[in-house]
């Protein structure tokens, strides 16, 4: 059998792939970590992607399409959102899917995902779409792991974890941006990496005015109603101090599965 692994630069699709090795090994060269690059992320995910593959003893097999989320956005003319994610479906989805299917067989061949036993429904609503393909999700299996128990495991093997885990954010994808986050997410971004959010929001910006139309990324739910709230609007309350954000909005992530 292959065993190719959707190996996003998080701890999980390490934990996953660990498992993967243990039980498979790599003598056959059968085992293929498999990593789409947005062309977008943080540069310690690199280093981490590097520092893991060791550790497997599996070379990082790269694809990228070769655009940035926010190239896609104006190519497709839509700012995505945690509705449309044109960024993942194109960047992600698509491209994982089309690499396997030009290189390998449904049957003789098992994808991976790194979601854990807290995801099992992510894994059930990913596998019918995945059809004929068979999917796996080593770490929804017995012995259940913590991110705590992986962070140790990392350690204890000397790997040091991604960065932005240390920053706080809850994934190692896109540099800490993600169409599918929410208000707290965008603010411990303005926070811990403010030239990238004035980036990330000054993109949005530009694409406001390309399209000509009141879009953007998140959502203004005070007073009862909904509207779109810039991330320069939310920037300016944050600094104000008057931005008013559930510190439990943060969400993000996903793009290989939903």
């Amino acid at each position: 059998m292959n065993h190719i692994i959707q190996f996003s630069g998080g701890m999980g699709s390490w934990a996953a792939a660990r498992r993967v090795v243990d039980a498979h090994g790599t003598d056959d060269d059968n085992v293929v970590l498999l990593f789409a690059d947005v062309r977008m992320e943080d540069e310690d995910l690199y280093r981490f992607l590097d520092d893991a593959a060791t550790d497997l003893g599996v070379e990082v097999t790269r694809i990228a399409d070769g655009r940035t989320p926010w190239e896609v956005f104006r190519d497709v003319r839509m700012i995505g959102n945690t509705r449309m994610d044109p960024c993942s479906r194109i960047l992600k989805r698509e491209l994982l899917r089309r690499w396997i299917e030009e290189h390998y067989e449904p049957k003789d061949t098992v994808i991976y995902l790194g979601i854990d036993w807290t995801e099992q429904h992510r894994f059930e609503r990913a596998q019918p779409r995945w059809t004929p393909w068979m999917l796996a999700a080593p770490l929804c299996d017995a012995p259940y792991l913590s991110k705590e128990d992986i962070l140790a495991d990392l350690q204890h093997r000397g790997i040091e974890p991604p960065l932005l885990y240390k920053l706080g954010f809850p994934h190692n994808n896109c540099g800490g941006f993600c169409i599918k986050a929410g208000q707290a997410h965008f603010k411990l971004l303005y926070e811990k990496l403010p030239e990238r959010f004035m980036a990330h929001a000054n993109s949005e910006a530009e694409m406001r005015e390309y399209l000509g139309k009141d879009v953007a990324i998140l959502r203004d739910r005070r007073g009862g109603t909904t509207k779109p709230l810039p991330l320069l609007e939310l920037k300016r309350r944050i600094d104000c101090g008057e931005d008013g954000t559930d510190p439990l909005d943060v969400g993000g992530c996903g793009c290989a599965i939903d």
